[in-house]
């Protein structure tokens, strides 16, 4: 920078919305997302439906009977991986087992029990001194919610057409007829820019912080609802539960999403595919580390000591498969992402050694005889984990790479903390 003339440089005041801030309790913690009907089946006598047998391969349709009860019974299971926060996919009522395609937000849906047994969850979780973070489907909604349903009963006399992005009257389910996501007809998109839609929205997000205690959203398709919701999201939420966390979902660069008007975090899917192409397709030290160095100077440090770092997810190949079941990468893969800066995000059943392919090969049930859990991943996980806790430079550390060898294939890193 050449000196000014006068020797002054001009500085801006910095009012407090200008400062990033970040819950404090977010910063380094470890995740781990449950995906409600694969984890575990609490309540055995329930007759909702049809299950199939615990294990069973798991398809886009059938259910084997996770709910609420069952992770409350695991949740010692979960303190003792040294887990900080779960991250729970959709709870609420809607239709298909991965409860994306909601019906009602302000229910718990009954194959996984009800709302005082998401109460209960988040309690218990709150005594161990684990957060809760829960799924916020804002960007669609299913086609069997009092809103949709309402449209296909009066079609434009319908007080809620304006919620929706229809094409043409009269209005079926049908793709055709109504935008919706990667043309699923059973999950109409919201027209978040509405008025009515952003504040219905709040009002959900508000309801379960009161009603539960949770700690915070995980929000789905972040990155294709209208910017101002998370805007007035984090006004107005923030201004009451400043120690929530609102954490997006995107599949590229967050960076829009994270200037500190809108989110505080985002799945690092950019994390996840340099962490792929290194330890599973081979690129080579100089390119990994150019892609990670690159990725945390798009953001701000404060947002790279908390960003939700995962190398997988209920939406993509589990990792240990992506590695064709070489449990060494997987290993090596698992340790560079524990000891990296940020929050690690376990996928639940890979500190086990489950693998699949993608959805819904990667939705399966857990794991929980003892007899099939690969012990040495297990303990390998615990070990991680403990080293992170234990050690300030790697939990809120910087991070350098040092050693970058692409004749020897060799890559390094220290963690420091001043």
């Amino acid at each position: 920078t050449i000196e000014p003339e006068d020797g002054y440089f001009e500085y801006l005041y910095t009012n407090d919305n200008d400062v990033i801030n970040i819950p404090e309790w977010s910063k380094g913690q470890v995740y781990y997302q449950i995906f409600p009907e694969r984890f575990n089946k609490g309540d055995i006598n329930k007759n909702n439906r049809k299950y199939d047998p615990w294990g069973s391969k798991p398809t886009r349709d059938n259910y084997m009977g996770g709910d609420l009860k069952g992770i409350i019974e695991k949740i010692d299971y979960i303190k003792e991986l040294g887990v900080d926060c779960i991250f729970l996919n959709p709870v609420f009522e809607a239709d298909f087992n991965h409860k994306y395609a909601t019906t009602n937000y302000f229910s718990v849906d009954t194959d996984f029990g009800t709302n005082d047994d998401l109460r209960k969850l988040v309690f218990e979780c709150h005594k161990r001194n684990i957060k809760v973070v829960l799924d916020g489907v804002f960007n669609h909604i299913g086609v069997n919610s009092k809103q949709f349903k309402d449209v296909l009963e009066k079609q434009e006399n319908s007080i809620y057409k304006d919620w929706f992005y229809v094409t043409k009257f009269p209005v079926d389910i049908s793709h055709h007829n109504y935008e919706c996501v990667g043309a699923y007809k059973w999950m109409p998109k919201l027209r978040t820019s509405n008025p009515e839609v952003q504040q219905f929205i709040l009002k959900v997000m508000e309801y379960w912080i009161v009603e539960v205690g949770i700690d915070g959203w995980r929000l789905d398709v972040a990155d294709e609802v209208d910017y101002t919701v998370w805007q007035e999201a984090r006004r107005k939420l923030k201004r009451k539960f400043p120690n929530v966390i609102l954490l997006g979902e995107t599949w590229g660069n967050a960076s829009k999403l994270l200037q500190g008007d809108q989110l505080d975090i985002a799945m690092n899917y950019v994390f996840r595919d340099a962490v792929k192409d290194f330890f599973v397709n081979n690129i080579k030290p100089s390119e990994f580390d150019a892609r990670i160095n690159r990725m945390l100077a798009e953001y701000y440090n404060e947002v790279n000591e908390a960003m939700y770092n995962l190398i997988d997810s209920h939406d993509t190949i589990r990792f240990l498969r992506e590695c064709n079941d070489n449990k060494r990468i997987f290993k090596l893969a698992v340790a560079f992402q524990i000891l990296f800066c940020g929050s690690p995000a376990i996928y639940y059943g890979d500190e086990v050694g489950m693998t699949g392919d993608n959805d819904p090969d990667c939705r399966g049930a857990m794991i929980w005889d003892e007899t099939k859990q690969d012990k040495d991943i297990l303990e390998w996980y615990k070990k991680l984990i403990k080293i992170r806790k234990g050690n300030i430079a790697i939990k809120g550390g910087d991070f350098y790479s040092i050693v970058c060898n692409d004749k020897l294939n060799l890559y390094g890193f220290i963690r420091t903390q001043d």
